[in-house]
């Protein structure tokens, strides 16, 4: 499938500028066949040292539970009008929120730039909607934030937060002009994350690896369609010390939400940005804010709010053990079994549960998730 470019809007200078010269988009992927697949891989040389984790259940230090935004047709960026209130829906990220809400967060600055009103109420405090506020206030909008949760209580908090578009939507509803858009969202979140300091926004570079049967590396369909952002090598079975299969290493970026929600809310409100906690339930409410410009980054929110009946949960459980700093480095196994290591905790995640509203952790999916990493890191799956 060929992305096709954007065409230009007024947003487009800062965009440009941002981006610079790059061609340079949650956390799950699969290693089957894919519509586009990327050139193959370089081989790796030498032998590839890699601490395994302590996995020992003793070392569980919580278990959580949340819900992804998804809607079978992707994310949804686009403006709908009420009355005298113009509102831009931003939302439906399915299992890559933190990953692409700048690139999407541009999407919705050009609807914004492109009618007269410079003042702005969004709707959400999680990773779509920070990002969002903050890409307004950087071309001039006032701009106010109404969320019924601020972080650590976003769902955001809990998102594994790797760089990487994953679970975004159904195969039959990918099409070249979501591919475009798409792959700009990437390329310009990709470019976003890197220019934001590492220690004050959590943002870091790691490796990640595939694990996999298979010698050639085939990514998903939203990683194919920008190649540039994830290149990768393999280490051959024998060169490394998790058995008889392949690793193929690509470099991402882990975003820590602990640090990085907080300190997107003090650059918000540093560039005069004002934030309320107030619940909306109706869209009599959204219309009653003193704000004629309203972006809706509320995620599964606007089922209710807006009527979005397409909207539904994806469950995904988290076990959470103590934090170990010798592991510098992220795990992607089969069935979407992942490890991602944060200062706050090693992350295990790879739990995909369509239509399940429940935030309360299952002990049952606890054991398990320690059981499949077990297995990963042990060779047996």
């Amino acid at each position: 499938m060929r992305a096709t470019a954007l065409p230009d809007t007024p947003s487009s200078p800062p965009r440009r500028r941002l981006l610079g010269g790059a061609l340079a988009g949650g956390a799950l992927l699969t290693l089957g066949g894919c519509a586009t697949r990327a050139a193959g891989p370089a081989p790796a040389t030498g032998r590839l040292a890699l601490p395994m984790p302590d996995l020992d259940p003793s070392l569980l230090i919580r278990e959580v539970a949340g819900l992804r935004p998804f809607r079978p047709a992707g994310f949804r960026v686009e403006p709908e009008r009420f009355g005298d209130t113009l509102v831009i829906h931003h939302y439906g990220h399915g299992g890559c929120g933190v990953t692409l809400s700048w690139g999407t967060a541009d999407l919705a600055l050009r609807h914004a730039l492109a009618q007269p009103e410079r003042r702005a109420a969004v709707l959400g405090c999680g990773a779509v909607g920070l990002a969002t506020a903050r890409l307004l206030q950087d071309h001039g909008f006032e701009v106010a934030i109404y969320a019924r949760e601020l972080p650590p209580d976003t769902v955001s908090n809990i998102a594994g937060a790797q760089f990487g578009p994953s679970g975004l939507l159904d195969a039959e509803h990918r099409t070249d002009a979501f591919g475009a858009r798409l792959a700009h969202a990437a390329r310009f979140a990709h470019r976003r994350f890197q220019l934001l300091p590492g220690e004050r926004y959590g943002v870091r570079w790691m490796p990640l690896y595939f694990v996999s049967r298979r010698p050639a590396w085939s990514p998903g369909w939203e990683w194919a369609l920008t190649p540039e952002l994830f290149r990768a090598r393999t280490h051959a079975p024998g060169t490394h010390p998790l058995g008889d299969r392949y690793l193929h290493e690509v470099q991402t970026m882990i975003i820590e939400p602990t640090i990085y929600l907080p300190a997107m809310t003090d650059a918000f409100r540093l560039a005069g940005g004002r934030i309320e906690v107030r619940e909306l339930k109706s869209l009599d409410d959204v219309r009653a804010l003193p704000e004629r410009l309203v972006v809706n980054c509320t995620g599964l929110g606007a089922r209710a709010l807006f009527g979005d009946a397409g909207l539904q949960p994806v469950r995904g459980q988290l076990a959470v053990i103590v934090p170990q700093p010798q592991i510098d480095y992220a795990v992607i196994g089969a069935g979407g079994t992942y490890l991602f290591p944060r200062r706050d905790g090693l992350q295990l995640g790879g739990t995909h549960e369509r239509g399940a509203w429940s935030t309360v952790p299952d002990p049952a999916t606890t054991a398990d998730l320690l059981a499949r990493h077990r297995r990963l890191f042990g060779g047996q799956d």
